[in-house]
């Protein structure tokens, strides 16, 4: 099947979508999955209705939103390659309806797309080479995605709106969610397979032993350096404390190179906080070595914080643990609206 079927296939709503939810329920974390990833989707469809010039009834991507409600009010287009990286969604329902015990709907869903592979999304692929050195936040895209979140934030409210994003938008959603975290503003946000910079040691190393032995190693270096730096002072910041109460739902896959390391890194740190070493762990974890040495010293907190992604003091965590050597179904946004996906397991991070 060529590239451009599977596309069209993917972005069809009765083939690839997910089974009808009846009565859709606020307080069940699958039907607010299955919500927020197809929303996710429906940014991809439109940016394929757009480069495949599918118009009106031709157009794949609003079944997507319009199933659960939602309805269009604002794309989101990069300021670079003009491509539909995200969308603003509004929630059409009653509120005067929903049930007095039940999650307050969000009026307002903001939901960014991942990478799509083309010529007329090239900026897609400049943003992922600046993801493994900590560089997001540089990005054009990055600084509208940003100051569009916040404004409509500050606009509507912070419990009013909710962020997602998929891969490369989980990022960009991170970045958003934990600039306005450091600030006081909290949203609710569900991160699909978001990009870690750090290597996935289990992809390329099956000696779990081996694995632990770098990763305390890495936090005992990065700790020393951070006290040596007189950087340790950033964690009894407002901007720390601030960080650490919001708290993101982190959708990650096990056999996914992208986001898998999200797995093994908060794992890390429980062991580290079970065995008496919690703050070397968690001073070590809030600094990457790039920061430390291309930093601004005891402002980093006001600035770098969040291109360092995977830090996250408090996450709560869904694993997808079934195993497959094809990308596309550990990487894929399809997954995390697949009924039989239900078992949500929470972490506290630090």
């Amino acid at each position: 099947m060529k590239k451009e079927e599977i596309a069209l296939r993917s972005d069809e709503l009765s083939r690839q979508g997910p089974p009808k939810i009846p009565s859709f329920d606020w307080n069940n974390l699958y039907h607010r999955t299955s919500l927020m990833s197809c929303l996710v989707q429906g940014v991809y469809a439109m940016e394929r209705d757009s480069q495949n010039n599918r118009r009106g009834s031709e157009s794949l991507a609003p079944p997507w939103w319009e199933s659960f409600n939602f309805t269009l009010i604002k794309e989101l287009r990069d300021p670079i390659d003009g491509s539909i990286y995200g969308a603003v969604f509004q929630n059409l329902i009653n509120y005067e309806n929903h049930a007095p015990n039940s999650i307050v709907p969000p009026r307002y869903v903001i939901a960014l797309r991942g990478t799509v592979i083309s010529f007329p999304t090239y900026n897609d692929l400049m943003l992922n080479v600046r993801l493994p050195i900590e560089m997001l936040r540089r990005g054009g895209r990055s600084q509208q995605a940003i100051e569009e979140i916040r404004s409509i934030v500050v606009d509507h409210g912070n419990t009013n709106v909710w962020i997602t994003g998929h891969s490369l938008g989980a990022a960009l959603a991170l970045l958003a969610g934990k600039n306005m975290a450091m600030s006081g503003l909290f949203v609710e946000a569900y991160i699909f397979n978001p990009p870690i910079a750090l290597i996935p040691l289990k992809h390329y190393s099956q000696y779990e032993t081996l694995n632990s032995l770098y990763r305390v190693s890495r936090d005992i270096f990065k700790a020393g350096a951070a006290k040596m730096l007189d950087l340790d002072e950033g964690h009894e910041s407002p901007q720390y404390k601030n960080l650490a109460s919001w708290r993101p739902h982190l959708f990650v896959n096990q056999s996914d190179p992208v986001c898998a390391e999200y797995i093994a890194n908060i794992n890390h740190i429980v062991n580290m906080t079970e065995a008496g070493f919690g703050k070397i762990s968690s001073l070590a974890s809030g600094y990457s070595v790039r920061s430390m040495l291309f930093g601004k010293g005891k402002d980093w907190w006001s600035s770098s914080s969040p291109d360092h992604l995977h830090f996250l003091p408090s996450v709560f965590m869904m694993v997808n643990s079934t195993e497959s050597s094809i990308f596309y179904h550990n990487h894929g946004i399809h997954q995390w609206w697949n009924a039989t996906l239900q078992n949500f397991t929470g972490f506290d991070s630090y």
